[in-house]
């Protein structure tokens, strides 16, 4: 099973690229995270015709994420239980036996934010429903945009980064929380190229230098680690004309 995630950044201006890229990978299901898209405008239509079911759940201009995939979508869920929030940042659904938990986890702003805050509050709310999905779903992905470079290899400057939001202790240690209610990080299962990064900024040519970040992640279950046969950054999109800052990240499992 092929699974993968991509911020897109705009569904509506990323679709063709999106429409390309199933078709040339093949996935069986892909995780799109800042769609941008109330569910009205989603292109269904479209999503359809290239052989692929899709749940949503979006709002206008900001946020918005989806779920693609080969089978239809089983016990959808739209928001963290118990946490009072109309963004829309959450969508797990079932397919074919394995649990998808697909996040576009809050940027944060600055560490002096209140925007900050409100990101470790929502990454603590999301790890303890975690851990009551691992007991239920054993064969359990959670991927998406967490906005949290784990380790100082996951970002292109780390003394630079240091204490900045996406990379600050706490940020870090939110995302260890997240690997100890029982997921690995799929990347590291493999020996991978030094400086591999997901996100570049727009600004000061920061893909030509790759001056990015690694903050898209797919984590799973320790059922599902074993059974990991690869785990890849797909970077080529990011060289398209009019491309997303993020690059889609895509993982195979032996099932």
């Amino acid at each position: 099973m092929k699974i993968a995630s991509w911020n897109v950044n705009s569904l509506n201006v990323r679709l063709p690229q999106v429409l390309a890229w199933l078709a040339a990978e093949q996935p069986d299901v892909l995780a799109l995270q800042e769609t941008k898209l109330v569910d009205e405008n989603f292109p269904r239509t479209e999503i359809e015709a290239a052989g692929y079911h899709a749940v949503y759940a979006g709002q206008k201009t900001y946020n918005g994420v989806a779920l693609l995939s080969r089978w239809p979508a089983q016990h959808v869920v739209t928001a963290i239980p118990g946490l009072d929030d109309v963004q829309r940042r959450v969508l797990a659904a079932t397919f074919a036996g394995v649990r998808v938990i697909n996040l576009y986890v809050p940027n944060g702003e600055s560490v002096e934010s209140d925007k900050y805050r409100y990101k470790l509050d929502w990454l603590a709310k999301l790890t303890g429903w975690i851990r009551a999905e691992l007991s239920d779903h054993p064969r359990l992905v959670v991927l998406g945009d967490f906005n949290i470079a784990p380790e100082p290899r996951d970002v292109h400057a780390p003394k630079q980064w240091e204490g900045r939001v996406l990379f600050s202790e706490p940020e870090r240690a939110a995302f260890q929380q997240l690997l100890a209610a029982g997921l690995c990080d799929t990347f590291r299962l493999f020996e991978q190229p030094e400086k591999s990064f997901s996100w570049w900024d727009y600004r000061m040519q920061g893909f030509r230098r790759n001056h990015g970040l690694r903050i898209d992640h797919v984590l799973a279950s320790d059922v599902l680690c074993k059974l990991c046969g690869s785990s890849r950054i797909d970077k080529g999109p990011r060289a398209h004309e009019r491309p997303s800052d993020h690059a889609p990240v895509v993982v195979e499992f032996n099932i």
